[in-house]
């Protein structure tokens, strides 16, 4: 497979901000790659583009070699996603919410799943609202890693998390995830420096390096 994240001369303009601006990346297959930048960088814009949910306002991306305009079903069910904003349905237990998802995705592995509640130290029948954010990470996490992603997205997951919750969700993410290419983004670059094998820093939405 090509890279499975190609961005060239990528955009995006809210009114007079110009969020992302002409941004060019590449993403190499089988990587862990940390983008990094301040608060307001243009991160949570360039990966929501990626996966549809903002139109890109100049330019375009690819991911899992398809435009990013034109995901299918199919390129879904190979993406894993988990943002520090995500939100889940807090009236399901865990079980449920994994219940819930298993048909949507042909490829989903209920061993696995089992495996991850488990090594996640996951309470199966509390109720996802009940959970500390720690917990609802994590429990994010191994319903995005269930289904065996080829690329898994990470939108600042580690926020407000405290070291050794970081720590699990990071064992867990590498232990179950050997696979996949991984994309994170992090304010700050000790969160991620180590594990990750690539590092490119966006600022006022460019890619000031990228190595």
């Amino acid at each position: 497979m090509s890279s499975p994240i190609v961005c060239e001369g990528l955009s995006k303009r809210f009114q007079r901000v110009l969020a992302v601006d002409r941004l060019n990346l590449e993403v190499p297959q089988g990587s862990i790659y940390a983008l990094v930048g301040p608060n307001g960088a243009g991160k949570t814009t360039l990966i929501k583009m990626l996966v549809n949910v903002l139109k890109p306002t100049g330019g375009h991306a690819q991911v899992l070699g398809v435009d990013s305009r034109r995901l299918s079903p199919r390129e879904f069910g190979l993406i894993g996603y988990v943002s520090e904003n995500q939100e889940l349905p807090e009236w399901m237990t865990v079980d449920y919410l994994m219940a819930y998802l298993r048909p949507f995705y042909s490829t989903w592995d209920q061993a696995l799943a089992d495996e991850l509640i488990r090594d996640l130290d996951l309470p199966r029948g509390r109720k996802l609202g009940h959970l500390s954010r720690g917990m609802k990470m994590k429990a994010a996490l191994a319903s995005s890693l269930a289904y065996r992603p080829q690329l898994i997205l990470l939108d600042e997951p580690f926020s407000g998390l405290d070291p050794l919750v970081r720590d699990e969700f990071i064992q867990g993410l590498l232990t179950r995830a050997a696979s996949a290419t991984i994309f994170v983004s992090s304010h700050g670059l000790h969160e991620v420096e180590s594990f990750v094998s690539h590092v490119g820093y966006l600022d006022t939405g460019r890619i000031q390096f990228s190595e």
